[in-house]
């Protein structure tokens, strides 16, 4: 009689948790979601991540708040949003920079890029842009190839940190050209770019949503841009291709998700509402300002591009001898 009680109690309490689980993905989200950017203010992920909280945030009917967490090239931000609960109250901004180029050139990763997070949708598909102050002497991307052969490592470049897009952006430039041009890393874009505008280093490898305005407003002064062609806003400047520096033009993704484990009744919430507010005139516009394509992705077909994505840094890396930290 005690075992038949025993194994009721055990039955009744399994059929409970579906049932609570249920119950919580049904009223999800019931207070306000946080999304982690593992970027400083002012960077491209900042920018496009702020734009896509507000429209989440509308299509979810609650607040996204958006909290900053730069440092190590989005490793920090990426590793503390992945040991947070999966109950989809914490989102995470995952792009190529941090979960594609820093797992592939730190000898010890710090997060695993697809099994340490569910993957949302990938927001837009962003060009990068090589900038340069704009009192800079430097009129085109052979003036600065040139100035770096003159005098090796003379030269610098900011980026937004050790092992980030910008970092091997700039790698692979002085690899293509065969030049040394000193790497400066930040925490976050950012700072680079008032670092740049005031002078204190020559070159960052940004991209168009943190750069874009800059630019625009005359204070610096686009080289190159990595879009299959040139883009409206900035219809005089060439491509990397067009100035014979193929390797370098790719556009990178921006994109969101949450740590793993997420429960697929939230994942499916978030999926739909992300798709609502991609299709957002409003957020159309304010990304596609900044010379970005956007993209609505399935769960999985986002997977997909973050499994490629890893690959194929994987083999830049080797290809351009890049020394792991």
């Amino acid at each position: 009689m005690k075992f038949s009680k025993t194994i009721l109690s055990m039955t009744l309490c399994m059929s409970v948790i579906p049932m609570a689980q249920a119950a919580g993905a049904s009223s999800y989200p019931d207070r306000p979601v946080r999304l982690i950017v593992p970027y400083a203010v002012g960077g491209a992920t900042d920018v496009i991540g702020r734009v896509m909280a507000r429209y989440l945030g509308d299509a979810l009917g609650q607040s996204i708040v958006v909290e900053n967490k730069p440092g190590a090239g989005g490793s920090t931000g990426s590793s503390f949003a992945a040991t947070q609960s999966a109950d989809g109250y914490t989102l995470v901004m995952m792009v190529e920079s941090s979960h594609a180029v820093n797992p592939n050139v730190y000898a010890a990763k710090a997060y695993d890029p697809v099994k340490d997070f569910t993957p949302i949708t990938n927001i837009a598909n962003v060009p990068g842009v090589m900038v340069v102050n704009a009192s800079s002497s430097y009129k085109s991307v052979q003036d600065v190839i040139d100035a770096a052969r003159k005098a090796p490592t003379k030269l610098n470049y900011g980026s937004s940190g050790n092992g980030g897009y910008s970092h091997l952006s700039g790698a692979l430039f002085g690899s293509t050209t065969k030049t040394q041009i000193t790497h400066v890393p930040y925490k976050g874009l950012g700072p680079a770019l008032n670092d740049l505008m005031s002078g204190q280093i020559d070159v960052v490898f940004d991209n168009m949503p943190s750069s874009g305005g800059l630019i625009a407003g005359g204070k610096l002064r686009a080289l190159a841009v990595s879009s299959p062609q040139r883009l409206t806003q900035l219809p005089n400047v060439p491509t990397y291709e067009e100035v014979g520096l193929k390797p370098m033009n790719n556009m990178s993704w921006y994109g969101i998700g949450a740590p793993a484990g997420l429960d697929p009744a939230v994942l499916a919430k978030l999926s739909s509402a992300a798709k609502k507010a991609l299709e957002s005139p409003g957020l159309k516009k304010t990304i596609q300002d900044q010379g970005a394509i956007v993209e609505y992705t399935t769960p999985q077909q986002f997977k997909e591009i973050v499994e490629r994505s890893n690959k194929a840094w994987a083999q830049l890396v080797q290809d351009i001898a890049f020394e792991k930290m």
